[in-house]
Formats: structure tokens, sequence, C-alpha cells
């Protein structure tokens, strides 16, 4: 045998003493089981969105709007949503106008934008906190009271129709026309003009008033009944003051602590892993293995099926049911999801999970994925810092909570123009909260 080949033999040999050594260390190597829990901490949200109206076109600062004044806003509304609104009738006690307890549907039953004029939609409410006295001469009503507040209790109580109450009321479409017109996607113009004269009340003393309609609030809303019910007290959240005073910024501020989008993640998929980047690669374009799936539409079905049994990959998982529930589902704020898996020391870990107000983004930790050992030590505690928004690029990005193509309100899975861009960190332009504002993500081991 000649010193080469001898050398050649040893080298192989001592290539595969080292190749097995490095495998009963990896067999060796102490399995710890880890315990992953995903919280929804997010507020739950009932208004898409709401605001103030107070100060008339071409003004400049908030006034009751005259005959010939107008009032216009912009509202953010998908398919689904209705719009109420609330003003005061100015010469009374606490009558307003308002839609009834359902509000106006801003799409049709073919999820088409409303268009128009829908001052029939429009009603006079008495809110049944103050004793009424006739329009245009009550001590008590807003242009004649000492103060804010003034007046006695309503013993009635109870929110209701005011149109018949006093013989000298204009019907309400001799005071307003209310329509509302398609801006562009998801947006509407709602405009409120005052369309009396100037003598359109007529008291008992003789004297003849102008109809005013003071500053109000609106709410888009999907649940009946945002502002106040019929046949019921006044919810005590600011529509007395509106009603009694034209002062809608108690009402308001209440509607705006519960306006917002009501964030939910989907089902989603854990790999446990020694392979770099599993999953995705940061500044990449999607592989094509079922991220899109998972991002768009919440299915990670595609995405462990073609993880499963990849080189360094040591277990793939699907973690799809909330704690306490039958069935697979999104999780809503303080829902959870659980999973569990264990690993040894040479291990990461790796998930995503769509966040589903929107058209393909995820939560998930870095491309390597989370280091499950430290010194030897398995992690524990909350990890939520190692958590990032990823934008997988694969469809154009639009508003959250109000885009047509995103999961809530899309017609069918897959839909949404095409991105083919390189997945990254969001940065698309439109404001998303802190993701610990959100979700907790946290691991145990044992």
């Amino acid at each position: 045998m000649t010193k080469k080949l001898s050398l050649l033999i040893l080298i192989a040999l001592t290539a595969l003493l080292a190749a097995a050594c490095d495998s009963n260390s990896t067999e060796t190597l102490e399995r710890k089981m880890f315990k992953v829990r995903i919280e929804n901490i997010a507020k739950e949200y009932k208004f898409a969105d709401s605001g103030v109206f107070n100060t008339p076109v071409n003004a400049s600062s908030p006034a009751p709007l005259a005959p010939g004044g107008a009032y216009e806003f912009t509202v953010k509304a998908f398919p689904g949503s209705k719009l109420s609104f609330a003003a005061m009738f100015v010469h009374s006690n606490d009558l307003f106008y308002a839609p009834d307890g359902n509000g106006i549907s801003l799409y049709d039953n073919n999820g088409m934008p409303v268009s128009g004029d829908i001052t029939s939609r429009i009603k006079l409410w008495d809110a049944g906190t103050e004793i009424n006295q006739e329009p245009g001469l009550g001590a008590d009503q807003a242009p004649h009271q000492s103060g804010a507040n003034t007046g006695s209790a309503d013993p009635h109580a109870n929110v209701r129709l005011a149109e018949d109450e006093y013989s000298n009321l204009p019907s309400v479409n001799e005071v307003l026309e209310v329509t509302v017109e398609p801006t562009s996607v998801n947006r509407f113009k709602v405009k409120i003009e005052n369309v009396s004269s100037e003598h359109s009340i007529h008291t008992s003393d003789g004297n003849v008033l102008a109809a005013l309609i003071a500053p109000g609030v609106w709410v888009v809303h999907s649940a009946n009944n945002p502002l106040f019910e019929v046949n019921k007290p006044d919810f005590g959240e600011g529509l007395e003051a509106l009603a009694e005073d034209g002062n809608p910024a108690v009402l308001y501020e209440n509607l705006k602590e519960e306006t917002g989008i009501t964030h939910l993640f989907a089902p989603g998929v854990f790999v446990v892993h020694t392979a770099s980047a599993p999953v995705f690669r940061a500044g990449q374009p999607d592989r094509g293995e079922g991220l899109e799936a998972l991002a768009e539409d919440g299915d990670p079905s595609m995405l462990a099926a073609n993880l499963n049994g990849k080189d360094g990959i040591s277990l793939v998982g699907v973690f799809n049911m909330p704690v306490g529930s039958s069935a697979p589902a999104p999780i809503a704020p303080v829902g959870v999801y659980e999973f569990e898996f264990d690993a040894i020391e040479k291990d990461y870990l790796s998930f995503a999970s769509m966040l589903v107000q929107s058209n393909e983004l995820f939560i998930a930790p870095s491309d390597a994925g989370i280091k499950l050992f430290e010194s030897s030590d398995p992690i524990s505690g909350d990890i939520t810092e190692l958590i990032m928004l990823w934008d997988a690029r694969t469809e154009v990005n639009e508003e959250p909570g109000f885009g047509i193509n995103q999961a809530p309100r899309q017609s069918a899975a897959n839909t949404g123009a095409a991105e083919n861009g390189a997945l990254r960190i969001v940065n698309d332009g439109y404001v998303y909260p802190n993701l610990s504002d959100i979700v907790r993500v946290t691991i145990e081991s044992n």
C-alpha cells in the first residue's frame, strides 16, 4: 500500500470518526420540553370610525348650522357598515336629528356603495332627558337658558320620536337634506344641509324663528343602537349634553374610546430547526411554499406540508385551535394559541401567524428563528420583543381593517393585486399598532 493511499484512508477514517462522534453527541444531548403561548392582548373595538362635525362649510370656527349652511364630513366604511349621527334641533329642550337605531347602510345587498339623498331615513327624536317646552319659547332651551343642563328631568325618561309632540315643529325634510357620496374605496362624504327658511318655526306668541342645527357626532358601526335605543333611557354617555345643549364633546370622547380596528391572529405554523431561515429569508421574495396562503388567507396547511421533512427541520406543527375551543379559528382579543414541542441545545424555533386585518402581514421572529438554549440552559419567559410584523410582499397592501381584499372582507381566497416584492418588515405608509400592544408571546421549558 502506497503512502498516498494510506494517507487518504486515514483522512477518510478520521472524517467518519468525527461524524460518528458528532452524531453520538447530538443523540446524548438532553431533550427539553417547551410550551409556547401566543396571546391576543389587543383591545376589542365597537366602532370602525367616528367623529364630530361642528364647523359649517366655509366657516372658520364651530357654530350651529343656519339656513343655507352645511356640515360635511368623510367616513371610512367597509361593506356591511352602517352610519349613524346625531345633531340637536336647537330651539328645543332635548330634541335631536338622527337615523333610527339600525343606522343607514352604506352598501347595498350586492356590496356596492350607496349614493344620493338619505333624508328620508332621518327622524326627529326626543332624548327623554328634560321636560319639553314649546319649541322656540322655552326658558330652559339653549338659546334662552342661563346655563347648560338646566330644566327639569323628563318623567318619561325614554328616547322616543318627537315629530308630533308640538304642532309648530317643522318636518325633517323642511329642515334637513342629507346626502352621501362615495369618494374613493371605502370612503364616503356625508353632507348635512340646513334647507329651512328664516321663518320655519312659528311660536304661540307670534314670533317667527329660523330652524338651527347644532354640532353633532357620527359613527360607523355594524351592531345596532350605537347612540341610543328607542323606548329605552339615554345611555348616559353624552347624548344628553348633545341633545340639550348642542355639546357633542362628551359623546364623541366616549365614541372615540370605542373606535378602532379589532386585531385578530390566524392559525399558523411552527418549526423546530437547525437550518438557516427555514420559513423565509428577509430581502428575498416568497419561496412559493405556502407562506403566501398563510399570510394572505390564514391557511397554514400548505406551508406545513412543504416544510415537513426538509433537511435541518426536526419538527413542523400547526397551531389553529384557540385554548378552550373545539374547532380551529383565529384568536380574537383575550384568545390564546398554545403549542408544545421538545428540542435539544442546537435547535431554533420559528413560527408565523397572519395579522388578519391585513392583506399579507404576519407575525414571526427573525428569519433565523429564536435560539432555544442560552449557555446550555433552555430559554423561558416573555419573548414578545423577539417578534416582528413582516410583510410577505405577495399582495398590494390596503389600509388595515378596511381593505376589500383582506381576509374578513374579500370575495374569495387569494384575491388582490399581486406585488411580487422582497419580503421585509412592514413599511407601507399605513399605521399599525406596536406589537407589544396587541400580542404577548411567552415560552416555558421543563
